[in-house]
């Protein structure tokens, strides 16, 4: 098992949006970088992702999501009525994948990114990094350990 970082902005999609989705899964689609589209295509079921709210006040770690379906094309690209329609894309060359996740824990205590900066085992963590903007980007089994353990204790 492979662990992960998704951001998504809470105005946007948030946990509580997916805690109420059918059968608490959705499509996780959108992302038009490449570096992330990437990572999405390197998920596999049963990979385990922490779901953090980016541009939040304050920005934190909020829960933990299961990847249950593998990459596949992202449609939303392909549809001028959305959001995330790309007039690049094609259905021939898709260009933009999508996973599906399922729910599995809301945190008891978010963990705000200015905690995350203070722990030392995190220094190394992608998020951290000064200019990183992905919205999905790869974490060891220690971080993901790390911030899950953070955010099931009473500060």
């Amino acid at each position: 098992m492979k662990h992960w970082l998704i951001k998504s902005e809470p105005e946007e999609f948030s946990i509580g949006d997916l805690a109420k989705a059918p059968r608490r899964t959705t499509a996780w689609d959108g992302v038009r970088n490449y570096q992330a589209r990437n990572f999405l295509r390197a998920m596999e079921k049963g990979d385990r992702c922490l779901f953090y709210h980016s541009n939040a006040a304050p920005p934190a770690v909020v829960g933990v999501v299961e990847v249950v379906g593998s990459a596949r094309p992202d449609a939303s690209a392909l549809d001028p009525a959305s959001p995330h329609h790309d007039p690049r894309a094609t259905a021939a060359d898709p260009i933009w994948s999508v996973v599906d996740v399922r729910l599995v824990e809301i945190f008891p205590r978010p963990v705000p990114l200015d905690e995350l900066r203070g722990v030392k085992a995190l220094a190394a963590m992608e998020l951290l990094r000064k200019g990183s903007r992905l919205s999905v980007h790869p974490l060891t089994a220690a971080e993901f350990r790390t911030i899950g353990d953070r955010a099931r204790r009473t500060p």
